[in-house]
């Protein structure tokens, strides 16, 4: 099961280029409009609730973002989610090694209301 070997690496690099130009793009829009920038990553922070936490200070972690670090995480998440497969009635997921690392199960009854 999974992708032929070609067929994951051309993925693969689709999502190289794909990270690698949503973060010099995000690297220069930081840098040119940095409040800007600032506000919008602020308003999507006020979705999930994290900045009304009052320990909180967006000073130590709006410029982690568009990083080397964050290039990287970004990557290998995504490139692990292209290994990831799923099949009628569950997820499976395999490790770095390409053997099996889990299975879920997953309670969905197609095409019944």
């Amino acid at each position: 099961m999974g992708l032929p070997q070609p067929g994951l690496w051309l993925k693969r690099l689709w999502v190289l280029l794909e990270v690698a130009v949503h973060v010099v793009v995000g690297k220069v829009l930081l840098i040119l409009f940095p409040d800007r920038v600032k506000r919008n990553i602020l308003a999507m922070g006020e979705k999930t609730g994290m900045t009304r936490n009052p320990h909180f200070s967006h000073d130590n972690w709006i410029p982690t973002f568009f990083s080397t670090q964050y290039f990287w995480f970004v990557l290998k998440v995504r490139w692990q989610r292209l290994e990831d497969t799923t099949e009628l009635g569950g997820l499976n997921w395999r490790g770095r090694d390409g053997s099996e690392v889990g299975w879920v199960e997953l309670d969905v009854k197609a095409g019944e209301d």
